[in-house]
């Protein structure tokens, strides 16, 4: 029997379609985020690294990375509470050694502070962390298909950001890169940034970021970051690549906490770190430098000059800096920035300090956002709920499929037939997850909507084909019932895709996934499934008659 080459082209674009879905077989787990300014973020582990082995026990799914963890933790509490019980029972003399048990117990006590050392390996990199607590990061399963899922699946945060003007499209674009630079650099990579129109025409920009809180997304995006070191009212140099070639960062040589100290509301931190400016920033310092008098009046040992280069983030001021005398009309490329960090105690302190220090080499690297912006709305999705909805969609629609097929069966009384819908409607589901893939389209729930609705038009028109294939010879020839079904077809297609286009706009781009899913979905079929689909029931009549 020859097959037609409409049902190889469906049989072809099947296979790719598969092959674009792909299957991994990878045995680990995949960090899903990173707490920034985290010991694990210090030490350069990142969103997307996967996780191999932890202490040289491998890790083949995130059951055994959890295991792992807390039995490293959990036997060093044991430990301590081992210590602690045979203390206690231990009998000394209360009246006579009682300075010497509460000393022992506040030395096994303040050990609770010892660092435990955890070594991940990854399928890049061999991290050893020193810490006193787990890795404050969130793994999963690494998935098996390259389907790609959107907050509404995965979970994570979503932002919908408007700018403080209306901008045109190449402002858009620039804005767009800016703020995806500066989410790069605090190592957030599974990330979705794009910009969107509503239908009023204004412009706006969507940030999703998995496994990220609102918190952090809105600390990350709604302030502008602008960087300003000016020397009294004279601006020196800006953060961005204009003024900073470069920044030192996560290198102990130029860049970290240099001392911490205790004073009469808590403790301090204090930070510092090389950046590197431009040659046009440089004489712009040495020529603001030049023009002034060196502070003969200072107590200090060094001499300074008159000012300090004052150093401004969002026009507020940050900390002030004294310049050295023998940096007067100097034309230097090396500046060190210095900062700190207060809080109740030492380590709430430290953590302050790298978190400002982070935050102003950021700011430096990236520059600051080209628009002052507002989140005007903000979501945060849970994965849980996610999962259950993707378990329940999957049911209910194999439940419809199969629930269709034998009503298409009672009526028709054709096994063949039914069969014939069963296997079209699957396959424009595995051709819409391919192009989804191939194209790094994330499917979110607007995008499982979509699916749902392109099956049940497809089985709509596959009825519409069936009754013109069945319709009394004398009225037409069954190649002439075909091809009237086929414009039947067609004239639904346009129709779905002009109702459809609007939805791209519509709510600030949120039911962009459901448009796009459907219009792959009908394209797919008009052009791959329902011609196959043709041949199929043309063959099944021909053998009937």
């Amino acid at each position: 029997m020859k097959i037609s080459w409409r049902i190889w082209v469906l049989l072809i674009i099947l296979v790719f379609s598969l092959l674009s879905i792909g299957f991994s077989f990878q045995k680990g787990v995949v960090i899903k985020s990173v707490e920034r300014n985290s010991t694990a973020f210090n030490e350069g582990l990142r969103q997307g690294d996967i996780i191999k082995e932890i202490n040289g026990k491998k890790i083949e799914n995130k059951e055994d990375y959890t295991k792992s963890i807390d039995n490293i933790f959990a036997s060093q509490k044991l430990l301590k509470g081992i210590q602690l019980s045979q203390l206690n029972q231990s009998g000394l003399n209360k009246t006579n050694q009682s300075s010497d048990l509460n000393d022992t117990l506040s030395e096994i006590k303040e050990s609770e502070s010892d660092l435990i050392s955890v070594r991940i390996k990854t399928k890049d990199k061999d991290i050893i962390l020193f810490d006193n607590e787990p890795p404050k990061i969130i793994v999963d399963n690494i998935p098996r298909t390259k389907i790609r899922t959107g907050l509404d699946i995965s979970g994570g945060s979503r932002a919908v950001v408007k700018p403080e003007r209306d901008l045109s499209g190449s402002e858009i674009d620039d804005l767009i890169a800016v703020t995806r630079n500066r989410l790069n650099v605090f190592g957030i990579s599974d990330l979705t940034i794009r910009g969107v129109t509503d239908l009023a025409g204004n412009n706006f920009m969507m940030i999703e970021v998995a496994g990220a809180t609102p918190g952090d997304l809105e600390e990350l995006v709604a302030k502008q970051g602008k960087f300003e070191a000016k020397i009294g009212n004279e601006t020196a140099f800006v953060g961005g690549k204009k003024d900073i070639t470069n920044v030192c960062r996560n290198d102990a040589s130029c860049s970290g906490i240099y001392s911490c100290d205790r004073f009469e509301q808590g403790n301090v931190c204090q930070f510092r770190f090389v950046i590197y400016l431009s040659e046009d920033a440089a004489k712009r310092h040495a020529d603001i430098t030049e023009k002034l008098d060196i502070n003969i009046t200072s107590d200090l040992a060094d001499q300074y000059l008159e000012k300090p280069l004052d150093l401004y983030l969002d026009d507020n001021l940050v900390d002030s800096l004294l310049i050295s005398e023998n940096l007067k009309g100097r034309v230097t490329t090396q500046i060190q920035i210095q900062g700190s960090g207060t809080g109740t105690s030492q380590q709430e302190a430290y953590n302050e300090a790298t978190a400002q220090m982070n935050k102003l080499q950021t700011v430096l690297i990236t520059g600051s956002l080209p628009f002052k912006l507002e989140i005007v709305k903000l979501d945060s999705i849970s994965p849980l709920l996610g999962e259950e909805f993707i378990r329940n969609i999957l049911l209910a629609g194999t439940a419809s499929i199969i629930a269709v097929s034998l009503i298409v069966f009672l009526r028709y009384r054709n096994i063949k037939v039914s069969l014939a819908i069963l296997l079209t409607s699957f396959s424009e589901i595995v051709i819409i997850l391919g192009i989804a893939s191939f194209i790094k389209w994330n499917l979110d729930l607007p995008s499982i909507a979509g699916i749902l609705v392109t099956i049940g038009t497809g089985v709509d028109q596959q009825i519409v084909i069936i009754d013109e294939s069945r319709m009394k010879r004398q009225t037409r020839g069954l190649k002439e019932r075909m091809k009237r079904a086929f414009f039947v077809v067609i004239a639904a297609f346009f129709t779905s895709v002009a109702s459809l286009l609007p939805l791209n706009w519509a709510g600030g781009g949120l039911l962009r996934g459901f448009a796009i899913t459907t219009i792959i979905g009908i394209t797919a079929g008009i052009l791959i499934t329902r011609p196959a689909f043709i041949d199929i029931i043309k063959r099944i009549e021909e053998k009937t008659v």
